[in-house]
């Protein structure tokens, strides 16, 4: 049993939407595939990976670095202990040999993609779906029903308030009972209208999270959370920058209700400094690490348990990224839901096409991996890579 080879594509998923502090127009996202020597139901096993949306496509580091670490490893260094499938946990060593502790940047996001290929060929070698392996190896029950929100209201050109409206409710239609909206792109009082209009337009069939992507300073961070504090919000996300765990701290002096913060943390030593200065409550706040961007499920393992051991149960993780991969996470591990993307970043985003949103839960099916090869539109382009 080996890899036999490592491919990537840099793929656009470009589009005029902007949030508080960038715009998705040159946006960029790599798609992996791990190709193994492995045969199952008459196909070769292949596993497929791709970096969430907001981090450019990763294809040089991929390429120049990671790529090569794997496949010139020695191929039983790379199995289990049995040899009976590969090992995540290994081929993560591999790709990191010879890589120097703390800098992030951007190797967290090629050695996600990577993670997120290898665990799919691992789970499609087992024949078994990722979350029931992964709730197998923790001992627990694995639990398909999961939690999902839409994110969306991105401000957009030409985009009015009832354009606004009829995007919200297009989610409620579609069974979702938490929607998001972008803030902090337009000046406060234009962003109380937009909350407002979107509040009216839900009304109590559905609650509303609100995402400044980091935008605010602690002094704008503050006036805004003593604006969204007359309303019902499920969170208020990401108000300022993510390493400044000071402003998150002292922002819940102003703000009561819960928050949410984390996508942009690429590490379990950063998930345990904000846990540490960052004044999170563990009874109401919500923690957003995205596996895709943050050295993968190897890594989200260790964040795990920085988490436990910081007195945090996993169910206040909902993670960033819209994507299966997270999914499966959440079903296997007992996570507290996850995002979705039901009109952004296609084919990517969303869930294989029999799955459907039903009070804002969604059914995981039991297809063996991550379940791309549920969701034509993406298995198509996955595909083309490399089988």
């Amino acid at each position: 049993m080996r890899i036999l080879d490592i491919v990537e594509s840099t793929q656009p998923i470009s589009s005029p939407i902007r949030n508080a502090y960038i715009d998705f127009s040159r946006m960029t996202a790599s798609l992996v595939a791990v190709v193994t020597d492995v045969v199952r139901d008459g196909r070769r096993v292949v596993g497929y990976g791709f970096n969430s949306n907001g981090r450019y496509g990763q294809g040089g580091l991929i390429r120049e670095r990671f790529r090569d670490r794997i496949l010139e490893a020695p191929p039983e260094s790379l199995l289990t202990e049995a040899g009976d499938n590969l090992d995540p946990h290994r081929i993560w060593a591999a790709m990191m040999s010879n890589e120097k502790p703390g800098g992030h940047g951007e190797r967290s996001v090629a050695v996600g993609t990577l993670d997120m290929a290898v665990w799919d060929a691992v789970a499609k070698i087992a024949g078994q779906p990722l979350f029931r392996l992964l709730a197998h190896a923790k001992g627990r029950e694995a639990d398909p029903r999961v939690f999902v929100y839409a994110a969306g209201g991105y401000y957009y050109p030409g985009k009015d308030d009832a354009a606004l409206r009829r995007e919200m409710r297009s989610y409620l239609d579609r069974g979702y009972t938490v929607v998001k909206m972008k803030i902090g792109g337009a000046p406060l009082d234009e962003d109380r209208r937009r909350i407002e209009a979107v509040l009216q337009e839900i009304g109590p069939q559905a609650r509303l999270a609100v995402d400044a992507n980091g935008r605010f300073d602690l002094e704008t961070a503050i006036a805004y959370a003593k604006m969204l504090r007359d309303y019902p919000l499920f969170w208020y996300e990401e108000a300022g920058d993510p390493l400044d765990y000071a402003l998150q701290a002292a922002l819940a002096e102003f703000y009561p209700g819960p928050m949410a913060t984390g996508e942009n943390l690429f590490s379990h030593q950063d998930a345990r400094n904000l846990l540490r200065y960052g004044g999170m409550r563990a009874d109401r706040d919500w923690l957003q690490f995205d596996c895709a961007l943050s050295y993968g499920l190897v890594e989200y393992l260790r964040t795990l348990e920085v988490l436990e051991s910081c007195g945090w149960s996993s169910r206040r993780c909902i993670p960033h990224g819209g994507h299966q991969m997270s999914l499966n996470i959440a079903a296997g591990l007992g996570l507290g839901g996850n995002e979705s993307y039901p009109d952004l970043f296609q084919p990517y985003g969303g869930f294989p096409d029999t799955v459907k949103v039903v009070d804002g839960h969604i059914t995981m099916p039991d297809l063996p991996g991550i379940g791309f090869e549920g969701k034509s539109d993406l298995i198509r382009v996955m595909r083309a890579l490399a089988e």
